[in-house]
Order: C-alpha cells, then structure tokens, then sequence
C-alpha cells in the first residue's frame, strides 16, 4: 500500500525513497518563486534541498506563489502534502526518488498576498519561471511588448496589477518606501539573456506609469542572467503511477526529470545569495557564452530533430533517437554550422557537451515527445535557430543545414507527415503557417515572408536560396532522402 506525501511521513518514506535530512521547521523564507511549474521543482528546488542537505543557509527556503488562476490547483496539491514534492530521476542505469523539502509556503493567489510577500524584507529574492512567451518581448524588435491587455491595464492601474510584473513593481515600491533594499529579480526560464529581459519588462512597465520610479529600479535592483537546464516532461498519470506503484508513494503532483542538471548563475546579488556553488551550481562573471551554447546545441538540437522526426512519424525523442537518419543529421547540422558560431569558453569542450546533449536526447526513460518539442515554432524558431542563421550568415559560414532545419519546420507546418497522416496544429498562428506552408510548392518566398518570425532575414539572398533549395529537394525528394544528402556532405 502505497502511504500519502505529507510531513508525518517522512519519517516513514518507503525503502529505496531519500527525504531531507534536515529539520524543515527550522527554514525559513528568503526566495519567493512564481510559477511553481515542473521545472522548478525538479531544477532550483532541488538545488536549494541539496544545500540545506549540507546543513547550510536554512534561510533561504522556497515560498511559492502564482498570479494565474490555474496556479490555485498547484497550490492546493502542495498544500495537501505540506509542500513537499517527489522527484524522480530517470536514469536509464536505474530510476531514484527523493523527497524534497525546500517549499515551505505558497502564497495566496491573489495580488494583495503576493505583494505582501515580496515586501517581507527577509524576501531578498524573487524568481520566475513564467515560460519563454510570458515576458512580454515584442517578436519583432526584441524589446518590451507595450500593448498588450494586461501590461495596459497594470500600467494603467498600478496599484491593483494582474500581472506578475505588476506585482512585483507594487512589491519594489512598497519596500522603497519603507526605506527596504530591493530583493534581486531572477528569472529563470530558458531566454537568451533573461536577466536582461527580465530588466526591459519590468523597467518598461515601471516607465508607462511613472518614469521616476522606473529610473529608480533600472539603478537599483539587480537582475542576474542565468542558465538553467534539465529535461522535465509534463507530470501525467505514468509519473503518478511510478511514484505510486515502484515507490510506495501517494504523490499527486510529482515530478520526473532527467538526472542531469546545470546551473549557471551571473553572481549579481547585492542582498545575499545561497550558497549554491557548494552543489554544482556555477556563479561566474559572464553567463552569456554558456547560454549561448545551450541554447544553440541542446535548444537548437531539439529544433533540429523536432520537425524531421515528426515527417518522420516518431512520437518519443528517444525513439527518433535510434533513427540515424535523424542521428546524422542532428551530429552533421551541430557540428558543421551550429558550434562554429561558438566563442570558445575556458575549460569547455563543445563536442563533449553535443555528445553529452545526444545521449540526454536518447534516454528512454524520459518519455518526452517530438509533438511537445515542435509546440510554438513561431516563438521558438526565433529564439533558438534564426540567431545562429544571422551570425552564420555575418561570418561568411555556410547555412544550408540552418536552412533545411527551417524547410523541415515549413514542411511540418503543411499538416501532414511523409506518410500522409494528419499533424495536429499546434501553434497558435497554425492556420497562417499552413496556407504559407503549401505556397512553397510554388514560391518559396511565400514562407520567408512572414516578418513577425524572420525579419528582414527572408530578404538575405544567401538564406533565401539555401531556403528555396532545401524545401524545393523535400516537396520533391521527401525528408529522408533530403536529411541523407546533407548529413553525407
């Protein structure tokens, strides 16, 4: 019989299930995190559990928090087993559990709570993950997205916010007035220089209502980059039920996640910081080279593989994994055209790290799918494969393989896969996407048009050829073939 999740029972976890070692009575908040999603709780909550493992910096417990009304169900399952999450580690050489126990509240949801919270001066950090299209940057200039509803209103009505920026303005103005020092706003969800971005949003909503005080916080408040990484599907019922049946435990939102982790931190905390190096995480000067090659080798991977696999017809990342038509190609595109646009970091070996995200891909425990990774190709073409197109295209370095990656994501957006089978939309400009896709039968421009994604890139003639060559080989020569002659050279 499997025993329900709550503090009572970690004194009774089940063999083979780890839990904190430590006394969570004596923790106490010093990070509020919004968006209490998978990610979070198998990445910063597992770092922080680890730390207080070492009998350390016991002040810097999570309070959790969510401004969406979707949050209330989260918030009322941790509740129910005192914050406390299972996390399981799908390792291929053998699956562990531990409960971890660095959650210790979640605030009410609701913006009066929220701001409350973050005004406690023991609060010296709020972190987000609010996902990569909740920061409102505008797709075409990569600056602050202005109009949308909810920045109007907040900016509008500043003392009664809906957004989580909003909030946290409210928060940094109540503790300014009070003569409180500002906590470090940290996003941590997978941008390209999210501490910046977290800067231009929160410093731009600021301005629309009060300029002074947006110049206040651009001088004041910290915003450190950072770089996250571990693989977290979505928790479903065969995560429950191996918590459940393999390791004797009633956990109603657990979460299950590759056994790699990597955190690297820009050390930007004026009002303290937890220890975190003694755990692995990586506090350096500069996050930006180890961001960019992230997101260009494991990001830009997974849009490599994403749309190929799915013609295809593979559903599991692993299984497409085993495909070497999808291995070749995903080896020759990183190798040849993604890892020279690269500054070289000390001490970084990047084929190591392709070698290592390759071996990430195939793990077949994971359960992730190509579906989730071709979700929002509209926001994530931009983000993770058409930077590296621009700074190849600036060095003079060839582009045909960041071409026919793009090709691969037009032929997907024609809503069939080789063999005919129907590819459910799922972007939310599908329809658009669609009607563009099929032009290229014709035209090839009619996909590079569309400058809410590519810019002024769909005029490059460099790219636009390379473009129109791959896409015209797919119509006519079908993905597997087009995906053989690039690999072979």
């Amino acid at each position: 019989m499997a025993i329900d999740l709550k503090a009572a029972a970690l004194d009774l976890l089940p063999e083979g299930v780890e839990g904190p070692g430590y006394d969570r009575v004596g923790l106490s908040a010093g990070i509020v995190h919004i968006g209490v999603g998978n990610f979070h709780r198998a990445h910063m909550a597992v770092y922080l559990d680890r730390l207080f493992e070492t009998g350390t910096d016991h002040d810097w417990a999570i309070c959790g928090a969510g401004v969406r009304p979707g949050d209330a169900k989260m918030r009322d399952a941790l509740a129910a087993q005192d914050w406390l999450t299972t996390v399981v580690e799908l390792d291929p050489a053998g699956l562990s559990a531990r409960v971890t126990g660095a959650m210790i509240d979640f605030a009410e949801i609701d913006a009066a709570s929220l701001v409350a919270r973050m005004s406690d001066p023991a609060i010296r950090i709020v972190s987000l993950t609010v996902t990569e299209g909740g920061w409102f940057v505008d797709a075409r200039s990569g600056g602050f997205d202005d109009s949308h509803a909810d920045i109007c209103h907040d900016a509008q009505a500043p003392d009664a916010p809906r957004t989580a920026f909003g909030m946290i303005l409210a928060a940094l103005k109540r503790r300014r007035d009070a003569g409180l020092a500002p906590f470090t706003v940290m996003s941590c969800d997978n941008l390209p220089e999210n501490g910046h971005v977290a800067k231009q949003t929160i410093v731009g909503l600021a301005a629309l209502s009060d300029a002074g005080f947006a110049d206040w916080i651009a001088a004041n408040v910290a915003f450190p980059n950072t770089m996250v990484d571990c693989i977290t599907p979505a928790t479903s019922d065969r995560e429950r039920a191996i918590v459940r049946d393999r390791f004797g435990l009633n956990d109603a939102v657990p979460v299950a996640c590759e056994p790699f982790r990597q955190w690297v931190l820009e050390d930007n905390f004026p009002q303290g910081r937890p220890r975190l190096e003694r755990v692995g995480a990586e506090f350096v000067t500069d996050v930006a080279p180890f961001e960019l090659m992230k997101l260009r080798i494991l990001n830009g991977g997974h849009a490599a593989i994403a749309y190929a696999s799915a013609l295809l017809g593979h559903h599991f990342v692993h299984d497409a994994m085993a495909d070497p038509r999808i291995v070749s190609w995903l080896a020759a595109l990183e190798t040849r055209e993604i890892i020279p646009t690269l500054a070289p970091i000390d001490g970084v070996d990047f084929e190591a790290y392709r070698r290592k995200v390759a071996e990430r891909f195939a793990n077949p425990e994971i359960g992730d799918t190509i579906p989730r990774l071709c979700f929002d190709g509209t926001n994530r073409q931009p983000k993770f494969i058409l930077p590296v197109v621009r700074d190849a295209l600036a060095a003079g370095r060839p582009v045909d393989g960041l071409a026919l990656e793009v090709a691969m994501w037009c032929r997907y957006c024609a809503g069939t896969d080789e063999a005919g089978a129907e590819i459910a939309p799922n972007d939310d400009n599908a329809d658009d996407l669609k009607r563009r896709a099929m032009a290229t039968k014709d035209d090839p421009k009619a996909f590079l048009s569309n400058a809410a994604v590519f810019g002024d890139l769909g005029d490059d003639p460099t790219f636009a050829g390379a473009f129109a060559r791959q896409i015209g080989a797919i119509w006519s020569d079908g993905v597997a073939a087009t995906l053989d002659r690039y690999a072979k050279g």
